[in-house]
């Protein structure tokens, strides 16, 4: 049990780190006089006797007032996780013929916990430990914990027990989560390439851009033309998306630039930010790029421009899957596809959550994650709370998924065949 004086260091912290370094790209001149009173009001039941769990649950609360994405306080250890981030499943809202809202698994990555457990997209989840789970209650999960999982695959009525682990290997400097394989790829008919992008981990993003190169390389050793793109339950990352989008385009393009707080408020021209148009390679540039950034320059406000990685002949016949699972530096990449016409865009309008987060500590084993940066379009948008709206819309069939058939992917191929 945390003592008073615990709690009050925490959330004089937290009431800090929000009215120095939180932003909203959508609204970069917030009021925070509603949030601090709100804040004062509460604090005394915060103070109150009353348990970590409900300390948590009621801090998070406050927290959503600040009206933004990337925001949230947790345990460094013991914190509850949703599925996507814990076992690399995405669920889906379903109304079931039998009459009862359930869960059905939508996005599952090849190699996370839940598909190692047996899960596969069109099942349904029905009970989680024993106890029925339904809309709108989500199912959560502690990182290094094992979960029996109670799954159903129509048209079959029988249950099966599934035993999930939840490995212990959070990600660095993030909230708790298991990062999954970063990506795979394969062939599809007609020389159509296709590359699945779950995350896109690490700090400078240099892994993830060997791991894309040498799936782009293979490729096109194999005679592709065409190329899909699927970021559906893509949970972002970091600037290894840069990347991606330099795989869009032959030459140099500016993307879109982040801006702090500070910045904002001093006006700041996007053309005098500082640029990144290079990932790192070698020890030596990772070196240069830490330096730069996190003892010289010192702040989230840059500008990116893509690396001119030249023509490849999949330009202009490229199809990009997203769907409402797509996230933070995945819609980065579906704004710059969409804005320049880089992408045809299938599936459903992203999750609109797209700010530049950091995580503090706040003391007593507490983290708080705030957005420190918003991001915007090269030509000035900003997609937060709004999302990428597809070039075709194409909402995921329950009843088709449950039957083992991926209608938006089959989108995806008819579109890049007319392409």
């Amino acid at each position: 049990m945390l003592k008073v004086e615990q709690r009050q260091h925490v959330l004089n912290r937290i009431r800090e780190l929000v009215l120095s370094r939180h932003i909203n790209a959508s609204n970069p001149d917030q009021n925070y006089e509603p949030w601090l009173q709100e804040l004062e009001a509460i604090r005394p039941q915060l103070l109150d006797d009353i348990t970590e769990d409900v300390f948590e649950e009621r801090v998070q609360a406050l927290l959503r007032g600040l009206n933004s994405s990337h925001t949230s306080f947790f345990r460094a250890t013991g914190s509850e996780v949703p599925a996507q981030y814990a076992i690399n499943a995405t669920l889906q809202h379903v109304d079931w013929p039998d009459g009862v809202d359930r869960w059905m698994f939508c996005d599952v990555v090849q190699d996370g916990p839940a598909y190692q457990a047996g899960i596969r997209p069109g099942q349904l989840l029905l009970r989680q430990a024993g106890k029925d789970i339904r809309p709108p209650s989500n199912p959560m999960f502690r990182i290094g914990e094992p979960y029996v999982l109670s799954v159903m695959t129509p048209p079959d009525e029988k249950p099966l027990e599934l035993v999930v682990h939840v490995p212990n290997r959070a990600a660095k400097d993030r909230p708790p989560m298991v990062e999954p394989r970063s990506l795979i790829h394969t062939i599809l008919e007609s020389r159509i390439g296709y590359i699945r992008v779950h995350t896109f981990p690490g700090a400078n993003g240099s892994a993830f851009a060997q791991s894309l190169d040498r799936a782009i390389e293979d490729l096109l050793e194999s005679g592709i033309e065409r190329l899909i793109l699927d970021l559906r339950g893509n949970m972002g990352g970091g600037i290894g998306s840069l990347r991606l989008m330099s795989y869009l385009c032959p030459g140099t393009m500016p993307v879109g630039y982040s801006l702090t707080r500070r910045k904002h408020a001093a006006g700041v021209d996007r053309n005098d930010l500082v640029k990144i148009n290079k990932l790192p390679a070698g020890k030596t540039a990772t070196a240069w790029m830490f330096i730069k950034f996190r003892l010289i320059y010192r702040d989230r406000s840059v500008a990116m421009l893509t690396e001119s990685l030249g023509p490849k002949p999949f330009h202009g016949r490229v199809v990009m899957l997203i769907n409402e699972h797509t996230k933070s530096a995945a819609e980065m990449v579906a704004s710059f596809a969409s804005e320049n016409a880089l992408a045809t865009l299938v599936g459903t309008r992203t999750a609109g959550e797209v700010l530049g987060g950091a995580t503090f500590d706040v003391g007593s084993g507490y983290k708080l994650r705030i957005p420190v940066a918003g991001w915007y379009s090269w030509g000035g948008s900003c997609i937060e709370g709004i999302g990428v709206t597809p070039t075709i819309v194409v909402p995921q069939s329950a009843a088709r998924l449950a039957a083992g058939e991926d209608v938006q992917l089959s989108a995806a191929v008819h579109t890049a065949l007319s392409l």
